[in-house]
């Protein structure tokens, strides 16, 4: 099993980062109008849900420290193509640095065939979050 570790740093503060990564309505905005479902408790229910209601891939919280760190499972069989694929587990990781936060996206127990498919996937997505959080607009690709 592989592990990809992605780390960036935004100019942002704890606060507006955490919110970023856990509101369904910011993740809408730099997620391309996909939103990040949850209550946020550990063991509850996460899903990725698309505009037209489908479920990306789903995951359950197993850890939940505002401004310091997040963890979940990561499932994504709800795709036809990875079905048989095992589920894997995401950890997001925020520290000081600066006047400006450091993202560390740690993302494990992957396959190969998730690892290739997660590796571009977050990091189009952290930068469009990057961009959303610094300049009030995310990326502008449509492809994630």
């Amino acid at each position: 099993m592989k592990t990809f570790t992605y780390n960036t740093y935004i100019n942002t503060t704890a606060e507006k980062l955490w919110e970023a990564l856990t509101s369904k309505e910011f993740t809408r905005q730099y997620w391309n109008g996909k939103e990040l479902r949850s209550d946020w408790k550990v063991g509850a229910g996460l899903e990725l849900v698309g505009k037209n209601g489908s479920v990306g891939w789903k995951g359950t919280v197993l850890s939940y420290d505002p401004y310091t760190s997040l963890s979940y499972t990561f499932d994504v069989s709800p795709y036809p193509h990875f079905a048989e694929e095992p589920i894997s587990k995401v950890t997001y990781k925020l520290a000081p640095a600066g006047d400006a936060m450091l993202l560390t996206i740690i993302h494990e127990e992957l396959s190969d065939k998730v690892e290739a498919a997660v590796s571009t996937g977050w990091t189009k997505i952290t930068s469009s979050l990057k961009s959303f959080l610094e300049s009030g607009k995310p990326l502008a690709t449509t492809d994630f």
